[in-house]
């Protein structure tokens, strides 16, 4: 009996001791990344509600209007006016703009402004579909990710009334190269247009 629980309590204490030698290397890694997420997470929100869009008392993100690059328009009544693409300190680029209603009535956000992803769907309604294109360089660009998986744009757009002034929106990129100075914006269901990048 004392030999049965003496190897009993050596297979408990070496499984003990592999448990907390595994978990240590892993605990460190794992923190290690998930801090250089978190920072990079943190970094970019400030971007996404820097200086260049003023908010208003709620907080929201409100775009300069004084400039349009362009202006969106769609077969649903949409119309998307484009204000500013902006360089961010960090390698991002933030566009924004306001979303507008031409239609003379309600009209609804489709599903295909959200984005493809899982993860982005579970979000909720957002702008994650939108993307850049650069065609000097042949590259694609989408909407940023925070580390929970959310994108860097404005969600909760699900109608916009008519003769609405307007809704504030916003959308935070990888930068192009420091030599590219225009991209094509992409919203789905939407024309393509050219923006100059400042």
């Amino acid at each position: 009996m004392s030999i049965r629980h003496g190897v009993t309590t050596r297979r408990v204490a070496s499984a003990a001791l592999l448990a907390t030698a595994l978990t240590l290397p892993l605990t460190a890694c794992g923190g290690d990344d998930g801090g250089s997420a978190k920072d990079k997470g943190s970094s970019s929100a400030p971007a996404a509600t820097g200086n260049s869009k003023p908010q208003d008392d709620g907080g929201n993100t409100v775009p300069d209007t004084s400039k349009t690059l362009a202006t969106v328009n769609g077969n649903n009544g949409f119309q998307f006016v484009i204000h500013s693409a902006v360089r961010d300190q960090g390698g991002f680029l933030t566009v924004t703009g306001t979303l507008k209603n031409t239609s003379g009535k309600r009209a609804f956000a489709p599903i295909e402004w959200n984005g493809q992803e899982n993860n982005v769907r579970r979000t909720g309604r957002s702008l994650a579909g939108i993307t850049l294109v650069d065609k000097a360089e042949k590259k694609r660009y989408y909407v940023l990710r925070d580390t929970e998986g959310f994108p860097l744009t404005t969600t909760g757009i699900t109608s916009v009334d008519a003769g609405d002034s307007g809704v504030s929106f916003f959308a935070q990129f990888p930068a192009p190269p420091d030599k590219t100075s225009q991209v094509d914006i992409q919203i789905p269901l939407m024309p393509t247009a050219t923006i100059e990048i400042s």
